[in-house]
């Protein structure tokens, strides 16, 4: 089961559903494509929606006529799932498929919980032949298929292209490159205002933004709302999918991040600079939030700095 540490799963699709739809994603998607030629989609968590790009200059000819023999497909299933599994609990992975194709997951994950996967791929390592071909028809069942459908699937697999494995690798940190920047960018999807919430809402955002170092009772933050404390964590619970304390821990965290990057300061005096009352309340929701603890995480963000 995929982690869901910050919110509901429903809210997490959505987050994924706008990453997905924002220029940030779409410009690098183009240019990742145009660099390496390699195809680039973003593919959900959840495996009753893998996919979220219709484009058909993002999936294999190859695999897409695959897609129409049952065996096949059931069989690209099952590889898809061990991927996404491996890759959500070891990070960057790739496989190949019965058909000899190499295909790599790299999570996006917001904080700890993996919200999708970038993924490429649907290449050969090494050229492919009519040998080969042959091998794949035995294992699909030649006798079922007609021959023009042979025929247009060999034309599809000897048209896939090869990709030296160590050339490859190098296209993959670039996609684990990406994923780190995409997490950063989807967790403050999660805090920003989208412009379509109701009016009390935003005014309570706007407050809590302007006063997140300070103490944000769930009775004073309605009040800036003009609405009473049932309805208000109803409908921020509906606009934000968040609680109160998470949306202001969120926010606490996503601060602290930032003070994090100065070696000069103090994890202590970022703990209550942010508006924590202690070091150790402020070190639980930092690592439950961002999956890390705060000293890791600023020794890991120097070092890449200083890289």
């Amino acid at each position: 089961m995929m982690t869901n540490t910050f919110a509901n799963k429903a809210f997490e699709n959505t987050l994924l559903e706008r990453l997905v739809q924002s220029d940030r994603f779409r410009i690098y998607q183009d240019a990742f494509r145009i660099t390496t030629g390699l195809p680039l989609r973003m593919v959900s968590a959840d495996p009753d929606n893998w996919s979220l790009d219709d484009q058909a200059i993002n999936r294999s000819p190859f695999c897409e006529a695959l897609n129409l023999c049952e065996s096949a497909c059931d069989a690209c299933r099952d590889t898809n799932r061990k991927l996404m599994r491996e890759a959500e609990a070891k990070g960057p992975s790739s496989c190949s498929c019965f058909a000899g194709l190499r295909a790599t997951a790299v999570p996006v994950k917001m904080g700890a919980s993996v919200i999708g996967f970038l993924k490429t791929g649907q290449v050969f390592t090494k050229p492919p032949n009519e040998d080969q071909f042959e091998n794949i028809l035995g294992s699909l069942g030649r006798r079922t298929l007609s021959e023009t459908f042979i025929g247009q699937l060999k034309d599809a697999y000897m048209a896939t292209r090869a990709v030296e494995p160590q050339r490859y690798e190098s296209m993959v940190v670039l996609l684990q490159t990406f994923s780190e920047q995409l997490g950063q960018y989807v967790e403050s999807l999660a805090i920003i205002e989208e412009g379509t919430e109701p009016s009390a809402i935003a005014r309570a955002r706007r407050f809590i933004h302007s006063n997140v170092d300070q103490p944000l009772p769930l009775g004073q933050v309605a009040r800036e709302a003009g609405l009473s404390e049932s309805h208000f964590c109803r409908l921020f619970k509906e606009s934000t999918g968040l609680t109160l304390t998470d949306y202001v821990n969120r926010c606490r965290i996503d601060w602290a991040k930032r003070e994090l990057l100065r070696p000069e300061v103090r994890i202590s005096e970022i703990a209550f600079h942010v508006g924590y009352q202690s070091l150790s309340q402020f070190n639980r929701s930092f690592a439950r939030i961002a999956g890390i603890s705060p000293t890791k995480f600023r020794r890991s963000r120097i070092k890449r700095a200083a890289s």
